[in-house]
């Protein structure tokens, strides 16, 4: 695998201005970044249950990328597998955090964590599954092993 380097967060007010920009998509298209995808999401589950991710998830950044003139289709924008498969590892990594750490410690650790990886994905596909059309479109379960 190659070197990773996350771009940390230096407090819980950026995690939580990721959060909401993309909620009111406001965030600047700069500003969305991979880390920031894991950042809104581990917010989301922490600080805003009135937010359901199983349902609200996809819309949530269909309609964001829509904001700033992207379009969600057959080869960009959403991609529905991907996003199950972080918002599966993301939970899974604050299931096992310490719940007395800030939010900036949990993201940041998050981050260096395998489920942090751009490439975690495809610990459990191949990359011709997992870049497809269809688990573009829908959740398709994965070909190399089962997620944990």
């Amino acid at each position: 695998m190659t070197a990773f380097h996350p771009r940390f967060f230096a407090c819980d007010a950026e995690i939580e201005h990721v959060g909401e920009g993309l909620l009111a998509r406001s965030l600047p298209r700069a500003e969305w970044t991979h880390e920031a995808h894991l950042a809104a999401t581990a917010y989301l589950l922490l600080s805003r249950p009135d937010v359901d991710l199983d349902k609200q998830l996809p819309d949530l950044i269909r309609r964001y990328n829509e904001s700033l003139g992207g379009v969600n289709s057959d080869t960009g924008g959403y991609h529905e597998t991907i996003t199950r498969v972080f918002l599966h590892g993301v939970r899974l990594f604050l299931s096992d955090s310490d719940p007395d750490c800030t939010l900036r410690e949990a993201v940041n650790d998050l981050l260096l964590s395998p489920m942090g990886r751009r490439d975690w994905p495809l610990r459990f596909y191949s990359p011709r599954r997992l870049f497809s059309v269809e688990a573009r479109r829908h959740f398709i379960e994965p070909d190399l092993r089962a997620l944990p």
